[in-house]
Parts: C-alpha cells; sequence; structure tokens
C-alpha cells in the first residue's frame, strides 16, 4: 500500500520562471557575515543550529506575518482539479490561523521557489526531488508529509514495460528506449541514475534516455508503446489507475525500490513563529475522513511530522551522487 500520495511532477515549461529565480538570487541581500553555519543555504539564510534549514531571523522586525496566507501544491497536470480538492483543508486552515488563505497554482517547480524566495508564497507543498532546492535556494522549512494512522509514508520508484515487451528484468532494458520525466525528478531521474548501475544497467550509456515531462506521460507512452520501459512514482501510477487513464493488465512492473519520502509541506523560514504554530496546528490537526483531500490521496489518514536532515537524506544521497548543486540552474534544467 502506498501511504502518501503526491504526484513527483517534474518541471514542465519553465521559460521565464528560471530566468526570474537566477536574478532573484542574484539581487536578494546575504545575511549576516558572522553567520556561523550556512551548509548548502544560499547566501540569504543562516543555519546556527545545524539542522539543514534557514533559521528564523532573530530581528524582530525580518518577521512575517500577513493577513493573507498565500498556499501552493506542487505543479501537477490539472491545477484547476487541485484547487479544489484542496479547499476542505484551506477551510480548515483558515479556521485555525484566523488567517484569509489563498490558493496559488503554480505551473512549474521553479516558479513555486522563485514566489516563497521573493515572499509571495507562505506554505507550500514541494516534490520530492525539487524540496532540496526549496529548502537551499528558498528558505523552505519541511515540517509534514501526508502518511498513515500509525505514522508510515512514502512512495516508491517502479519500473514499468508492457506485459509483452519481453522485458523481465532490469539488464532487458539494454538498448531500449526508457522514459524519464526530467532531470530535477526524483523517481524519475534522479534515482534511476543513482541505482540502476548495481541492478546492471547504467542510463544513457546502456539504454536511451528520453524525458517524457511527466510520469503520468511516461506512464501513457509505455501503454502506447512509444516507450519500451519507464521508471515512475508508484503513487502518481496508482492515482492514474484510479481514475481508468491506463489498463494495469497492460502493464507489469520489472523493479521496485525501498520507499521514499513524498511530498514535502513546508513553510517560509520567515515567518512569525507564533503563526508558524497556529499553521502545524492547522496541519495535524486536519481529518482527512470524508474530504475531498481523503478521496483524492489514498491510503493516508493525516499529517504527520518529519524533519528535512532525517527524512530527506536518502534524496540529498541519491542526488550527491548525480552532481546535483542546489542552484538555479540545476533546478531549471530541462
Amino acid at each position: 500500500m502506498t501511504y502518501a500520495v503526491s504526484p513527483t511532477v517534474c518541471l514542465g515549461r519553465l521559460g521565464t520562471a528560471a530566468l526570474g529565480l537566477s536574478a532573484l538570487l542574484l539581487a536578494a541581500p546575504a545575511q549576516a557575515q558572522d553567520c556561523p553555519n550556512r551548509g548548502q543555504l544560499d547566501a540569504a539564510y543562516c543555519d546556527a543550529n545545524g539542522d539543514l534549514v534557514a533559521d528564523t531571523p532573530s530581528d524582530p522586525s525580518a518577521l512575517v506575518n500577513p493577513d493573507t496566507l498565500v498556499f501552493a501544491y506542487t505543479p501537477v497536470e490539472d491545477p484547476a482539479i487541485y484547487e479544489d480538492i484542496w479547499d476542505p483543508f484551506i477551510e480548515h486552515l483558515e479556521d485555525v490561523t484566523g488567517k484569509d488563505v489563498q490558493f496559488f497554482a503554480v505551473q512549474s517547480n521553479s516558479a513555486e521557489v522563485e514566489a516563497m524566495r521573493s515572499g509571495r508564497l507562505h506554505i507550500a507543498g514541494f516534490s520530492t526531488g525539487p524540496t532540496p532546492f526549496a529548502v537551499n535556494l528558498a528558505g523552505a522549512v519541511p515540517f509534514a508529509i501526508m502518511g498513515s494512522e500509525d505514522g508510515r509514508f512514502g512512495y516508491t520508484l517502479q519500473v514499468y514495460t508492457r506485459k509483452d515487451s519481453g522485458i523481465d528484468e532490469m539488464t532487458g532494458l539494454k538498448g531500449k528506449r526508457v522514459a524519464h520525466t526530467s532531470p530535477t525528478s526524483n523517481s524519475g531521474n534522479q534515482a534511476p541514475r543513482a541505482l540502476f548501475p548495481s541492478l546492471g544497467v547504467v542510463p544513457d550509456e546502456d539504454y536511451e534516455v528520453t524525458y517524457s515531462g511527466s510520469h503520468d506521460q511516461s506512464m501513457l507512452g509505455v501503454v502506447a508503446g512509444d516507450y519500451d520501459a519507464a521508471p515512475v512514482a508508484s503513487e502518481v501510477v496508482e492515482r492514474m489507475a484510479d481514475r481508468d487513464l491506463y489498463d494495469p493488465e497492460e502493464v507489469k512492473i520489472v523493479w521496485e525500490s525501498d520507499p521514499f519520502p513524498t511530498t514535502s509541506y513546508t513553510y517560509a523560514h520567515n515567518l512569525d513563529p507564533q503563526l508558524v504554530e497556529k499553521i502545524e496546528e492547522a496541519f495535524f490537526s486536519f481529518d482527512f475522513e470524508g474530504t475531498a483531500l481523503g478521496e483524492e490521496f489514498t491510503g493516508v489518514s493525516k499529517f504527520v511530522p518529519v524533519t528535512y536532515e532525517k527524512d530527506w537524506a536518502v534524496i540529498r544521497e541519491i542526488q550527491k551522487a548525480n552532481g546535483v548543486r542546489y542552484t538555479p540552474q540545476d533546478l531549471a534544467k530541462e
């Protein structure tokens, strides 16, 4: 069973969003020169306590407590549908915080990172792979994830092919055309590049990599025969099957990984601590049962606490193995 379901959707069309983030980072003021530790964080942030996320500003005048909170969910194939799905939670967030809450439909991971960096976004769900970029470039602080009643969460990387493809194991991908999603996607690209060599197949060397743009496009391409196989996020294809977007009887899983964390729910590092307490209270008191959110994200019943330092360690290792640097340029790669 999948215990947290959120699309690990890739970058899509970035265009000016990537350029905007680059310009924003260049213009952003740096923290004080005596910052004792910064790690991989951008110069605008400091990490004095070593927990790998940006510290809350010590200067009260630098804290933010807006009348309207802006909330975004990771880029998805149909933002309008997800805005309706998130309505029950947004109402709950408004009740607990006493603030108005606006849903912000983002078009790309780069645009979402830029929005938080610039102060236009206060609370956001970032996909698995882009989460470290949000932490290091935008001062995002992950604190929650969708999970089961007993606190479990995660999704797996699954490698799909057609049942009639003749591919029965990973080495069968040699010489084939395989759909990855985008360079920054964890299960759609980063994890395969880090994990597949030990399984006897090296992406770009043993098989041709074609970027599809998203997990759903990868899966539909496999079904249609456009690709011989594809590494995809388990929760995405499960959701597609629930919507009858493909016939599970036409495909098979060749390999499956151990679980990875799903979408991280974060707040901007410079929010007033009292407001942060209310935001966390809203997340951890929300009841999924009987809501559109609960129906969409099957197998989850609540938000559970996470930390970036602990729960994203495996993702950082995968990205390190792939030579990823937390820069606007790496975020914007197609």
